[in-house]
């Protein structure tokens, strides 16, 4: 087996996560000062923000067309030049509806690569390392957003209209990843599926695992359905165990409160009292939690499994999600109290939703919808995401933060109870296997 390549492969189409991440956090240091700066509404300043995960609903609901149609590859490469003019138009925006613009180009770029990657990493990786590979996918969303917070907290020291330099440095990562992925092959399992292109899929087959070759595509073949799979197909009845558990899997990921915490990390501390450029590299402590136990989740998730994974964050939210919200209830802030809350509760996030929802989402369709039921769970994840990022500067001036973060915390019970009764195990199980338990078979009468 190649390792090197697998891996290379792996890293390089992971950087459009990095991308993800960095986009997603760098608004959190400059939306306080461009609401300043044209006198926004706190309900307007909120959909700023959420501009870019309207995008990623667009980005997410469609980018399996592309994935599928012109293969995963050459999505990632569009993907990057996504990025690349978001980022520079968002530096240079004259007013806030360009600004907005921008922001939504770069919300389809982050809710296609949500698609395109992780089904990709999937798909070239074997069985026993796919958890570690998909989930390198995830461990750049966060070190994307640990640099963004350090970005954004050396930027932002006493300069004029930091928050443009703090948009406008991404351009730098974006155009990196669209001459990278230049060199990664297409998916052997896109190729011979959606292309009929068996020759293509076997050479790269070959690359990957000289021994397992045949064994892989008779794999792939025997899966695959005569008549190219539409999105029709994947509302045909045969996929509701798959649906069913994707949409699950992302709305319990967004009702988490993660999103709101990412976004708004700097008001959120704020709140307690910290001023503005200790909110800035109290945020940065996020990033660094985020990184730390992201990294822990891919050491485990291989060998332990998604559910363990999934158990340990399902408590952790519970706990540091009550806590949060019984400090603002009591207004008992205590210095560190509620940065430390915040940082186990990221810590929670990072070794369970964060190391899974990728890795558990791209396994658990089969090869013909893969690029369509990706996008469906991804859709998901960024519509509520969008929901609550778009909403949560008005709710908390309205109900106040302690009343939010209890409503997030009483959503992770019900995901514990999610995880339980409901959630299968993935680890180890070729995806052809996972296919044959996931999906009913055809009606042969």
């Amino acid at each position: 087996m190649n390792q090197s390549k697998i891996l290379f492969w792996s890293i390089t189409v992971a950087l459009g996560g990095f991308l993800f991440g960095f986009d997603t956090a760098v608004i959190s240091g400059g939306e306080q000062a461009i609401q300043q700066l044209w006198g926004l509404s706190d309900g307007m300043v909120g959909q700023m923000v959420a501009m870019a995960l309207y995008g990623t609903v667009i980005g997410a609901l469609f980018g399996g067309i592309p994935s599928d149609r012109f293969g995963r590859k050459t999505t990632l490469f569009w993907i990057g030049i996504l990025y690349l003019v978001s980022a520079a138009g968002s530096a240079l925006a004259p007013d806030i509806y360009t600004l907005m613009v921008f922001r939504f180009i770069g919300g389809i770029g982050v809710g296609a690569s949500s698609v395109a990657a992780p089904v990709y990493i999937s798909e070239i990786s074997p069985a026993d390392q796919r958890g570690r590979l998909t989930a390198i996918f995830q461990f750049n969303i966060v070190l994307g957003i640990l640099l963004a917070y350090v970005s954004n907290y050396l930027i932002g020291k006493g300069v004029d209209g930091a928050w443009r330099m703090m948009l406008g440095i991404e351009v730098i990562p974006a155009l990196a990843f669209v001459f990278l992925i230049l060199n990664v092959p297409k998916s052997p399992r896109w190729l011979a599926v959606r292309k009929g292109d068996i020759e293509g899929a076997r050479a790269i087959l070959q690359m990957i695992n000289p021994d397992t070759v045949e064994e892989a595509l008779r794999d792939i073949q025997k899966q695959h359905q005569v008549d190219h799979a539409s999105v029709a197909t994947l509302w045909s009845g045969r996929y509701n165990k798959p649906l069913l558990l994707a949409f699950l899997f992302a709305f319990f990921n967004q009702l988490s409160g993660i999103n709101a915490v990412i976004y708004y990390a700097p008001r959120i501390f704020e709140m307690t009292g910290m001023g503005g450029q200790t909110a800035l590299l109290s945020t940065a402590g996020i990033g660094i939690v985020n990184l730390v136990f992201t990294m822990l989740g891919l050491a485990l998730i291989d060998r332990f499994g998604r559910k363990f994974l999934m158990y340990i964050g399902s408590v952790g939210y519970i706990i540091s999600l009550g806590a949060v919200g019984y400090a603002f209830y009591t207004e008992a802030f205590g210095g560190v109290l509620v940065p430390t809350w915040l940082f186990v509760f990221i810590a929670s996030h990072a070794i369970g939703q964060g190391a899974c929802i990728w890795v558990f989402i791209s396994e658990i369709f089969p090869n013909d919808v893969r690029g369509f039921g990706m996008a469906f769970g991804s859709g998901t994840h960024w519509v509520f995401a969008a929901l609550i990022a778009g909403t949560f500067p008005y709710f908390a001036g309205l109900l106040g933060p302690a009343q939010l973060f209890f409503l997030f915390a009483g959503m992770m019970v019900l995901q514990l109870l999610f995880v339980m009764f409901m959630m299968p195990e993935t680890k180890g199980i070729s995806l052809e296997e996972i296919e044959q338990q996931m999906v009913r078979p055809l009606n042969k009468n």
